[in-house]
This record gives C-alpha cells, sequence and structure tokens, in this order.
C-alpha cells in the first residue's frame, strides 16, 4: 500500500475552520465554567482538540494505492477505483506552477477523468529537510507501484532531470 493524495484548496479550508470552531468551543467552554481566569487553560485544551481534529481530518483524506484497487478516502465517504481503469500516469507542472503526479482514468465520475496523487514545489537542490524526504519517498513508493502495476507515465524532462539530479531518482516510469 501507498498513502498519497492531495487535498483541495476548498476542503482544506472547510478543515481549518473546523479546526479553529473545535478551538473556540472547547475555550469557550471551559472560560464559561471556570472563569476568565482560565483563559490559558481555556486556549491550551481548546489548541489541543482543534489540532486533533484537524490531524483526523487530514489523515483520513488520502489516496491509498492498493494492489487490487486505488482507494480514495474523505472523512465522509470512500471509493474504490480499479486499477483497469488507469490509462496512464503523468508527472506535469500544475496550474500554479507545483509539480503534480497524476493519473488519467477512463469512465467514472471523477473530476475531468484524473487522480492527484502528488504535488510538491519543484526539486531545485538535494534533500535538506523532513517534507523533501517524505515527497521523494513518496515519488518512489509511487513510482514503484505504478511500474508493477506497468501503467506508463509521462514526464516532463526537466522533472525528470531535476529528480535524478537532485534527489538521485530515475523518473517514475514504466517498463
Amino acid at each position: 500500500m501507498v498513502r498519497a493524495g492531495v487535498v483541495p484548496g476548498q476542503r482544506v479550508l472547510v478543515y481549518g475552520v473546523l479546526g479553529v470552531v473545535a478551538t473556540a468551543v472547547v475555550c469557550g467552554g471551559i472560560v464559561g465554567a471556570f472563569g476568565v481566569n482560565r483563559v490559558f487553560t481555556g486556549l491550551f485544551a481548546g489548541s489541543a482538540v482543534g489540532i486533533a481534529v484537524l490531524v483526523a481530518l487530514f489523515g483520513r483524506d488520502v489516496v491509498v494505492l492498493g494492489e487490487q484497487a486505488i482507494s480514495r478516502r474523505t472523512p465522509l465517504h470512500e471509493s474504490a477505483i480499479a486499477w483497469d481503469r488507469v490509462v496512464a500516469g503523468r508527472f506535469t507542472l500544475d496550474e500554479r506552477a507545483r509539480w503534480a503526479l497524476a493519473l488519467d482514468l477512463s469512465g467514472g465520475d471523477e473530476q475531468h477523468g484524473e487522480l492527484v496523487l502528488l504535488s510538491i514545489p519543484p526539486v531545485v537542490r538535494p534533500v535538506s529537510n523532513a517534507y523533501e524526504h517524505r515527497k521523494r519517498e513518496q515519488v518512489a513508493q509511487i513510482r514503484k507501484m505504478l511500474r508493477h502495476k506497468r501503467i506508463p507515465v509521462t514526464v516532463l524532462p526537466e522533472i525528470a532531470g531535476a529528480l535524478h539530479e537532485h534527489w538521485k531518482l530515475a523518473p517514475p516510469t514504466a517498463h
């Protein structure tokens, strides 16, 4: 199993609002029950609950590439996409000049017939922090799964060159 997926901006906004609301409700409840002297206790407890809500929401919003199918999960819904619906993959620039690894799908009701697995800022240097290390590992895992499933992947030459030069990864192509 490989975890991937990109949370759309609209859902990020909803999740953020839910986290802030949870923080405010817990903080307000503690201050209301114990008085103004417990503002910092309320903020601390509210922040802990807000962070827990965000972790739960973002942790559930994921795409899992499994051996049998691709599972697309949100906090309220889960659907499966059969591997035979995957036509090809592509590693290109998205509308925000980030690198996006997406699968093109046949049939179904997915938006524009694609499933975005990964969106990362352009790679311009070797791995230098935990975020870049995690994204490098995700690219390697997705590449391995797509090769295993014999899914052809198109990669822009500048992306392939940067992945090879800076992250020491061959492009995610099928054999």
